[in-house]
């Protein structure tokens, strides 16, 4: 069985709250839904549009109609903006400016050294437990070039 993505691995009680912020963020993301769970589910779009964000998203989860930029956008939402208490742990201890969990623009990748890396690694498995790994999975799935060596950071763990 193939191991889920990052977002796939979240309780689906996370992936509805983060689908329903989604929705209820942006006109156009909530179009985005509306079109791709039309193509989905038989539902017209225009039957689609009078539903509230939260039963919207709640159809979205249940059909798993989010795609992978989807998937990467609602993981973003959630360790940049709703929850960056583990990116945080993870810049501050690799040594990398922020800004309440925002990587400066001016830096350019890699952000961190190995050893910085490493360093990122231990503390938010310290701090953060599964939630930490799953962090860590996602950074090294979609911002490998940005973090050297943290796909062998990554796999250690799945090998033991």
């Amino acid at each position: 069985m193939p191991t889920p993505t990052p977002y796939r691995s979240l309780p689906p009680e996370r992936r509805l709250a983060l689908v329903t912020h989604a929705v209820k963020a942006s006109r156009e993301g909530r179009e985005l839904y509306v079109q791709r769970l039309a193509a989905r589910s038989g539902f017209r779009p225009v039957t689609l549009r009078t539903w509230a964000p939260d039963r919207l998203a709640k159809e979205i989860v249940r059909m798993k109609a989010e795609n992978a930029n989807d998937e990467l956008e609602l993981l973003q939402l959630l360790y940049v903006d709703l929850e960056p208490e583990i990116q945080i742990a993870f810049l501050d201890a690799a040594g990398v400016k922020h800004e309440n969990g925002t990587i400066a623009e001016e830096l350019e990748r890699p952000y961190a050294d190995a050893d910085g890396v490493r360093r990122g690694a231990t503390a938010v498995r310290e701090k953060h437990g599964d939630d930490g790994e799953r962090y860590l999975r996602t950074i090294a799935k979609y911002s490998l070039d940005a973090w050297p060596g943290i796909d062998a950071i990554v796999a250690e763990r799945a090998d033991a």
